[in-house]
């Protein structure tokens, strides 16, 4: 192959690849500087999976464990492989954004960048944003890292047909080991002057009649302890997190993505990303992928063809895969599939003149979030809140909060066509209890506590555009079977926070992690990648 006539390729166009091509070769860096543009690249692959979050990586693991050969498509950067560095909130570099000319964090959006294929990325639609994770590891690469297990009355109510049971003494417990999660010290939350702002969070929360939680984290405490002495470099303690963390972080590309690269059995391949998919006749998928560079450049059109195809692209990439996929390739969707989606409750809001003459929420504060409020058995206002960092290089006197709530009425999403994006049917109406639960949490903590509503951050104080765990669309049991593979397809699965209608109560991505453990050991039990 790699001799191959030069004269015949290019006569031909098309390079097929056959079989187990990747495992321990070079035959990538081989071939992929032979192709030109117009000329496609071919490749079989048995297994293949779009996407490297907590779905993705957790069928990688899992099939690369049961022996299984696999191919992930990643159509952000392999961060580790690349030793870009991340960079911090307040000295973003080139590593901050997806290809934008500024900054898109939720504020402080004053610098200017040149475009690369960078971590954080944001989705705008009419009436909310949609801020995702760019890289081999997702959004484990940019979110705060809180480990949160839903409340069990309310997963129930969510997945009435899953055994409760079985998640609480089985799948959650394996992905909290997993994922390697673990718990401040409350000695060195009490000590640490980085955490101020949780500590106020904390009794304001208590003086008002609320109930406050510890929440555990990815990030490891034991490493950040060693930051605060400055025995190592600092990560989370130098503002890293929404551009990603350099050091202490249990991102996916250090846990379960790691333990499926030693078995030998996956390919990652980065920078790739998937247009769009068409159904054969013999059952099996082709997908016509775009090879980029660091600047978004198309470098290679490659065609793959698998047998097995796993979506695990995240909510909005997987639903946008399909839909398209629908719309231009006749693929076969059911109708379940776009509906039952929502933001997960979620709801910025915050507090300006927040112990303004004691030291307000301290000048200097860690990225990683260890509180939460738990107002949820509050029958007219349930939901969790967390205890947010403001990491903005001086004290502002501001208490930031990400209220997660209720989903009562969901969205939908759909295709357009003539725009070729995703459409949302979203807007005030599906956050207005979210709002009104915003207000009512807000008031009561300035009314025990002093300060006002924020306009500092948020127009009138409310962040209803913010949305950081889009969920649904393709729902476990509606749009799928009960093991996520999806209906009208032999050889299609769908493993990410798509499964979930909507709303979970909390942070998603245990949830998401253990319902992928779920499925693909089910999946695998019933022979399905034999």
């Amino acid at each position: 192959m790699e001799h191959m006539d030069r004269k015949k390729f290019i006569k031909t166009g098309i390079l097929a690849v056959s079989g187990f091509y990747f495992l321990n070769s070079n035959l990538f860096q081989a071939v992929q500087p032979k192709a030109d543009r117009g000329e496609k690249i071919v490749i079989d692959a048995p297994i293949l999976i779009i996407g490297s979050g907590y779905g993705g990586a957790v069928s990688a693991l899992r099939l690369c464990e049961a022996g299984k050969k696999v191919v992930m498509l990643e159509m952000g950067l392999n961060w580790e492989k690349s030793g870009i560095p991340f960079s911090n909130l307040l000295k973003p570099g080139k590593s901050a954004a997806w290809l934008k000319k500024k900054t898109i964090s939720p504020f402080m959006n004053i610098f200017s960048l040149t475009p690369f294929t960078g971590t954080l990325d944001r989705m705008d639609f009419e009436h909310i944003n949609i801020w995702v994770g760019r890289g081999v590891g997702g959004g484990s690469l940019v979110n705060g890292g809180m480990a949160v297990t839903p409340k069990e009355s309310y997963f129930k109510e969510v997945f009435p047909d899953l055994d409760a049971d079985q998640f609480y003494n089985t799948y959650f417990p394996l992905v909290h080991k997993e994922l390697k999660v673990n718990v401040i010290s409350e000695q060195f939350l009490k000590d640490c002057p980085y955490y101020k702002f949780t500590r106020v969070g904390e009794a304001e929360a208590h003086k008002a009649g609320f109930k406050t939680i510890r929440v555990p984290n990815v990030y490891d405490f034991q490493y950040m302890e060693k930051e605060y002495r400055n025995e190592v470099p600092r990560s989370a303690l130098n503002t890293e997190v929404i551009y990603g963390n350099n050091h202490g972080k249990n991102s996916l590309d250090k846990t379960y993505l790691k333990k499926a690269m030693e078995t030998g059995n996956l390919e990652i391949l980065d920078l790739h990303c998937v247009d769009n998919i068409k159904l054969n006749d013999d059952t099996t998928y082709t997908l016509e992928v775009q090879q980029t560079d660091t600047s978004g450049t198309v470098v290679s059109d490659k065609v793959f063809n698998c047998k097995k195809l796993i979506l695990a692209a995240g909510t909005m990439g997987t639903l946008k895969l399909l839909l398209k996929s629908a719309a231009v390739n006749n693929l076969p969707v059911h109708e379940q599939i776009g509906k039952s989606w929502g933001n997960n409750g979620n709801f910025m809001t915050g507090r300006n003149w927040v112990k303004p003459l004691s030291g307000g929420t301290g000048s200097k504060q860690s990225t990683i979030p260890v509180g939460g409020i738990d107002n949820w058995d509050d029958k007219e206002h349930p939901f969790f809140t967390e205890i947010a960092p403001l990491p903005m290089g001086m004290d502002v006197a501001t208490a930031l909060y990400l209220l997660i709530n209720r989903v009562d009425k969901k969205g939908s999403v759909s295709y357009d066509a003539s725009t070729k994006k995703l459409s949302l049917d979203w807007n005030g109406s599906n956050t207005a209890k979210m709002r009104e639960n915003a207000d009512y949490f807000i008031k009561k903590m300035n009314r025990a506590n002093g300060g006002t509503r924020s306009h500092f951050l948020f127009n009138n104080g409310f962040g209803a555009d913010v949305c950081y765990h889009p969920l649904g669309g393709c729902v476990l049991g509606k749009a799928t079977n009960e093991y996520g593979k999806l209906k009208d397809h032999d050889n299609l699965y769908v493993l990410d926070g798509s499964l979930i209608p909507g709303t979970i109560g909390v942070n998603p991505f245990m949830t998401i992690t253990a319902i992928a453990e779920y499925c693909i050991e089910n999946l695998i039990r019933q022979n399905e990648f034999a």
